[in-house]
């Protein structure tokens, strides 16, 4: 049986709840939908998703995805691939140019890792 670990990171989170994507809709004590209320969505500039993908690596070896020149990442998630594999980090490059996906797989010399950058213009 194989297990997958997905996470994914604070900084998209963080996006989606700023409001920074979505839909604002808003709603009269009856639930009806306001007929004076604007519905818009905000686009992210630069916004891009860019992976590496699985590959397998030694146990606790780290896999980093790079932002294009211009960009930094805003969020990001690493996937654990094998046996019992367990995804010990999933976390930004120190200068937010990328993001970082480290993992191991108990009773093997190596782990499955694959990993995403959601970046958006610096």
């Amino acid at each position: 049986m194989t297990r997958r670990h997905t996470t994914i990171g604070a900084g998209l989170l963080a996006v989606v709840l700023a409001g920074g994507v979505g839909l604002a809709v808003q709603a009269n004590a009856s639930g009806e939908r306001s007929a004076n209320t604007p519905s818009q969505t905000r686009a992210i500039p630069g916004y891009q998703v860019v992976r590496l993908g699985n590959a397998n690596v030694g146990n606790f070896e780290r896999r980093t995805v790079y932002c294009p020149a211009g960009k930094k990442a805003i969020g990001g998630g690493a996937e654990a691939r094998g046996n019992d594999s367990i995804l010990n980090g999933s976390f930004p490059t120190d200068n937010n140019d990328g993001w970082i996906g480290v993992g191991h797989q108990p009773g093997a010399g190596s782990v499955g890792i694959s990993v995403f950058a959601i970046c958006a213009d610096a």
